[in-house]
This record gives structure tokens, sequence and C-alpha cells, in this order.
């Protein structure tokens, strides 16, 4: 097999880039701004190539996340307001500035103990709370269960996973007791979110991420409904005029399978 230089391939890459900038009408016309939804999409894409260990389709999906990262860079290069190589350039330092245990003499034990330092080398860098840097726009389970990851790192937490169960079930009891009582929907959608807030910090002491097991359980219900509507296609059934009891028995059976 030839060997290729993937220095050359990247040059080539980045010049037909900033050829298509140039004379393709449709990237001519972009801004960071216009291409979020894209580079969020392409995100997704990503992780759903890994959800379903398509190797194939994460290989063209990196690709596309390749293209979002040197096309905004060409942006801001015609911008004057960076360029390509200070992205790398600033992304080398910052690895070799939080990785001193690889490249310095610092010892760790293990892989929480590089978290930790992690997060104490960002907080060096400037950020003013432990919690900073994440952002808005994640998810808001993938949210909670950093912004708890990063308050765990400093000793905010439970020692073991107990109470953190029993939390659940508290918040629950809350939640059935607000409904009970009639109190307002905002007082319900609070106590709500105090209940998934206390799930997700479970989560972690199961070593789950809540996002990627919500993702894959969203999954498995499309799959499972749509053998009912398939059955009901088969059998010249209109959806919703089937009772409960008939979607019931095919779920039941499509669960053993799925």
């Amino acid at each position: 097999m030839k060997s290729v230089n993937p220095l050359n391939e990247f040059d080539e890459f980045v010049n037909i880039v900033k050829r298509l900038r140039k004379d393709c009408p449709w990237d001519r016309i972009q801004t960071h701004l216009s291409l979020r939804r894209c580079l969020l999409e392409e995100t997704y894409e990503v992780l759903e190539a890994i959800d379903e260990g398509n190797m194939q389709e994460l290989k063209k999906e990196l690709g596309d996340i390749l293209l979002q990262v040197v096309f905004h860079s060409n942006i801001a290069e015609e911008n004057k307001d960076f360029t390509l190589s200070e992205v790398i350039r600033s992304e080398t330092s910052k690895l070799i500035e939080r990785h001193p245990h690889v490249f310095g003499d610092v010892q760790v034990k293990d892989s929480d103990e590089v978290k930790k330092n992690w997060e104490r080398l960002k907080k060096k860098e400037g950020r003013i709370s432990i919690i900073d840097g994440i952002p808005e726009e994640l998810p808001a389970l993938l949210k909670a269960y950093r912004i708890q990851e990063k308050a765990s790192k400093v000793g905010f937490d439970w020692k073991d996973e107990k109470p953190v169960f029993d939390k659940i079930i508290e918040e629950i009891n809350e939640l059935r007791n607000n409904i009970d009582t009639g109190k307002p929907v905002k007082e319900i959608e609070d106590e709500f979110g105090d209940v998934l807030f206390s799930i997700v910090n479970y989560s972690r002491f199961l070593k789950i991420n809540p996002e990627d097991a919500l993702r894959r359980t969203i999954k498995k219900f499309r799959k499972r409904f749509q053998k009912i509507e398939k059955y009901a296609e088969e059998n010249n059934k209109v959806l919703d005029e089937m009772t409960l009891e008939e979607m019931d028995e095919i779920w039941n059976k499509a669960k053993a399978e799925i």
C-alpha cells in the first residue's frame, strides 16, 4: 500500500476549501452564524455513527467536522480575526499545558486525577468558577451531567451511590406532593426538573452518560413504534383507530426483538 503523507493531504484539503470559498456562490456567502446549524448537525451525525458502530460512516462524518473547522478558520482569516495556523498552534499549546503528566514531571495515579488536574489548570487560565466553560447550548441532560462532574472534582459530591438514589426517591415524592396538592404549574415544573437532575446525578455513579442512554432509548422507541405502524399497514388498519391493547401487544413482541 502506498504511503501517504497526511500533511500533504491536509494542505490539499485546505486549498480546496479556500477555492470553494472563492468560486462557489453558496460557500462565498456563508458566515460563522449561518454555519452554526451545519456544525451542530455534523456533530450529531458523528455521534450517531459512533452509537451504531459504523466506522465507514464515522470516517465520512469526521471529514465533515474537519470541513467545518477549516471553513470557519478561513472566514476568520478573511476577517483578519485569526488564522488556521493560530487555531492549530493554540490547541497544541493547550494540550501540552494541560498534560503536565505527559509533557512535564507531574505524577498522576489514574484518569480521575488527570481530570482534577485539568480543571485546576483551566481555573488558572482565568475562569472565575469551576463550572464555567460549559456551553449554554448543550442539551440539558448533558449540561447537568457536566456541571455535576465539574463540582465533583473539587469534592462537592456524595461519597457513595445509596444517598444519591435516595435523593431520587425524595425528589419524586416532592413532585407527587406538588401534583396532589394542586400547586401551580411552575412549582411542579421545578420539582420535575429536580427529579431529572437527581437522576442525572445518579447516572454518574453508574458511569453512564445520561445523554447517550436517552438517545439509545429514543432509538429503541422509534424502532418499536415503527413495528406497530408496519403492522397497521400490513393489516389494513388505521393507526389511530387501533386500541391501546392492540398496540401494546405488538409493542411487547417488538420489545422482545429490539
